[in-house]
């Protein structure tokens, strides 16, 4: 994403934003669903703390808030290095390994997994980044015949 300036941010909060992307789940964005407490404590400081850092990453568009949630922004993502383009994964499986195949996909660093019907049996979503190291794990599970990668541009809509 070009053009857009990223405030610097603290070592903290830095910290702060890497824990939401980690702990969060992607949707368009990653969605942490904590409570500050538990949050506070992870981090090692005080709640008062914790909300000083998470109003600065709100002013600044890195995340937003609601009750009982916190979204890392693609602005977050450019500010962590992480692309907000995925990257796709078609898989061709054998039908008798199936089952141990969607059981070792469930260990993946993977943003999300699809059963599809037709000529390919599972659909995977992946950040760029994780790219290289999610084939080579995909090439060592017994019972996937086939892959075909596909890396995303920018996204349209």
């Amino acid at each position: 994403m070009q053009g857009k300036t990223l405030e610097p941010l603290t070592k903290r909060s830095m910290q702060l934003l890497k824990t939401l992307h980690e702990k969060g789940k992607s949707t368009n964005t990653y969605t942490l669903r904590v409570k500050q407490d538990e949050l506070s404590n992870q981090l090692g400081i005080s709640r008062q703390a914790l909300n000083v850092h998470l109003r600065k990453l709100k002013v600044c568009g890195y995340i937003k808030t609601g009750r009982g949630f916190i979204d890392v922004t693609d602005k977050g993502l450019d500010a962590l290095g992480v692309s907000s383009t995925p990257a796709f994964v078609l898989l061709k499986i054998s039908p008798i390994k199936r089952i141990h195949v969607y059981e070792q996909i469930h260990k993946l660093a993977i943003s999300k997994a699809f059963r599809i019907a037709g000529e390919i049996d599972a659909l995977i979503m992946v950040e760029h980044e994780n790219l290289d190291d999610v084939l080579k794990k995909l090439y060592q599970i017994d019972g996937i015949e086939d892959t075909l990668s596909y890396v995303t541009i920018e996204v349209i809509k």
